[in-house]
């Protein structure tokens, strides 16, 4: 047999098994993120930061595109220089589960915070958010109302939120916040899946155009839920500004950094250390 088929069929062993781990790493990370979401919603008491619909959309439509476009991810540049992995080894072993869960929670706790800064942008505090939460912030209410600023809302001189009028395009405003933080960070997320420990520096994303074009199709049907009236009454949504996609990139960003930092962790610590029986 010749030698050289024999590297190509290491190196592709290898590359497919990277690829399988990135794929459950960028699902389980990304699901993560919505548990903690619903959980510190609930823990706060605060109102829903995202429904059920909305929480649909992103498992069905905005993560798998991307999760199936890791799978054509390229080696790693070192992929032959790591030596053999355990055979006793699992995909995901407690390093890796540790990163699952610091970008878990962070995805889940910046949906939140998002949530929870866009009504502080509007004069609301938490403390409004939590007193309030089952008597104003609804997704359903209907009541006579006034326009400020494109938001509807009435205005009280003593307690911003007690003679809030119609709450449910305020609330569907603040939902909007909240999902697209989710989903632009799961964006970003995924191009942090391009390898387990290389920087996007030395592997960048347009090394998978597929996993380009997956992110932007993402993107793209995000926006039409957000800005075509029809998808956005089915996903009670409402237009975002300028000013909110500032926000929404503003918490989204962080994860990059988050995942840069965990990854160079990895390169030091764990890069040429192996376990062998």
């Amino acid at each position: 047999d010749n030698f050289a088929t024999i590297v190509t069929a290491v190196e592709e062993g290898r590359a497919i098994f990277n690829n399988t781990k990135q794929f459950i790493r960028y699902l389980i990370s990304s699901n993560i993120g919505e548990v903690v979401c619903i959980f510190l919603t609930a823990a706060l008491g605060l109102p829903e930061t995202l429904i059920p619909i909305q929480l649909l959309w992103v498992n069905l439509v905005t993560d798998g595109l991307p999760a199936t476009a890791l799978g054509f991810n390229r080696p790693d540049k070192d992929i032959m220089k790591v030596p053999p992995r355990n055979r006793k080894e699992g995909i995901v072993n407690s390093w890796l589960f540790f990163r699952y869960m610091v970008i878990g929670v962070y995805v889940g706790v910046a949906t939140v915070l998002a949530y929870v800064y866009w009504y502080h942008t509007k004069g609301f505090s938490l403390g409004d958010l939590t007193r309030n939460s089952n008597s104003h912030f609804s997704h359903g209410s209907n009541v006579n109302s006034t326009a400020v600023n494109g938001t509807t809302i009435s205005v009280d001189t003593i307690n911003p939120i007690d003679n809030v009028s119609d709450m449910s395009s305020l609330s569907a405003h603040a939902s909007s916040v909240s999902l697209s933080v989710l989903v632009i960070t799961e964006m970003f997320n995924a191009a942090n899946a391009l390898s387990e420990n290389q920087s996007l520096l030395s592997q960048p994303i347009w090394t998978n155009p597929w996993l380009i074009l997956a992110i932007l199709l993402s993107i793209i049907l995000h926006l039409m839920i957000l800005y075509i009236d029809f998808f956005s009454d089915i996903f009670k949504v409402e237009k975002l500004d300028l000013e909110d996609w500032k926000i929404v990139l503003y918490f989204s960003f962080p994860v990059l950094i988050i995942d840069e930092v965990l990854k160079l962790i990895g390169r030091k610590r764990f890069g040429s250390k192996v376990k062998m029986d």
